[in-house]
């Protein structure tokens, strides 16, 4: 009697382990949410890729900066792993040459400046063992302060324009921005060059010409391409509108009054009212400005 005593007694106990395991066991089973989650922001400036992968620590009803972040200190620019910015290009960061490759971002927040540091060592836990040893950029800029607070620190890029952009800090009340410009010309104009010497008969006269205009140079250039396009498509009103752009920036203002004059009366013709009046508009601008 003893012995089957023993026995549904052992029964009864795996039964009850089988039922309720182990709590590390059932909290591996189970995801719950971080308090600071990942976020990355993809962006192509010029012709460079650039990510950026970070943790997004909230303020919780506290203060942050001077207070959770204090200032003076170097800061991880986040939360969790270090902040990661990737170049796919070489790029200029706040007025520094920094190679293509990762790096980490860190910051020294203060309440009149703050110092945004991109280091070549990017597999540390925070910024816990920072050096400046590893430091491949330091830029000083002042800090702005929000109209609307934000709970969450966000990390991303504003004024994208061309090949030049700025990379924004903002959390609570504060925002501070760094220009980052990738430099398109240096590797692409030589690449148009090559492509209008070639023997090819499809020429990208259109993008080569809107390129130069863009950038402001070899405008008599983008001119002469820009005639080509009109040539070879002579109903596009919109080639036409934009001939009239590369004429006025090249100085020919007569020439782009009779471009824009062109756009008008080949858009008029246009079955889709609100493309038409679009152009109109567009050109009717042109000419205004011409005056």
């Amino acid at each position: 009697m003893k012995f089957l005593s023993c026995f549904r007694f052992s029964l009864v106990v795996a039964a009850a382990v089988l039922l309720c395991p182990f709590p590390a066991l059932a909290q591996d089973q189970i995801q719950f949410p971080v308090p600071s989650p990942s976020a990355t922001v993809k962006q192509t400036v010029g012709l460079t890729d650039i990510e950026i992968v970070y943790s997004r620590p909230a303020s919780r009803g506290r203060q942050v900066f001077g207070g959770l972040v204090p200032y003076d200190q170097v800061w991880r620019t986040g939360a969790n792993e270090s902040t990661r910015i990737t170049f796919g290009g070489p790029v200029v960061f706040g007025g520094v040459d920094v190679p293509a490759g990762t790096y980490a971002i860190y910051s020294v927040p203060g309440k009149k400046s703050w110092e945004v540091i991109l280091s070549s060592n990017a597999e540390l836990f925070g910024s816990y063992g920072y050096s400046a040893d590893a430091d491949v950029a330091r830029v000083t800029v002042k800090p702005e302060k929000l109209a609307t607070p934000l709970e969450s620190l966000a990390i991303g890029f504003e004024a994208v324009v061309d090949d030049e952009a700025k990379l924004s800090i903002a959390w609570e009340n504060t925002k501070v921005s760094v220009d980052v410009f990738a430099d398109t010309q240096t590797e692409l104009v030589p690449q148009i060059e090559a492509a209008m010497a070639s023997d090819s008969e499809e020429k990208p006269y259109f993008a080569a010409a809107m390129y130069y205009y863009s950038k402001g140079i070899h405008l008599q250039q983008a001119a002469a391409w820009m005639a080509k396009v009109v040539e070879q498509q002579p109903d596009a009103f919109w080639a036409s509108y934009r001939q009239g752009l590369v004429l006025a920036a090249a100085g020919d203002h007569a020439g782009a009054r009779q471009a824009a004059k062109a756009s008008i009366a080949k858009a008029s013709e246009h079955s889709n009212r609100e493309l038409r009046e679009e152009y109109v508009r567009l050109n009717e601008a042109l000419l205004a400005r011409l005056e």
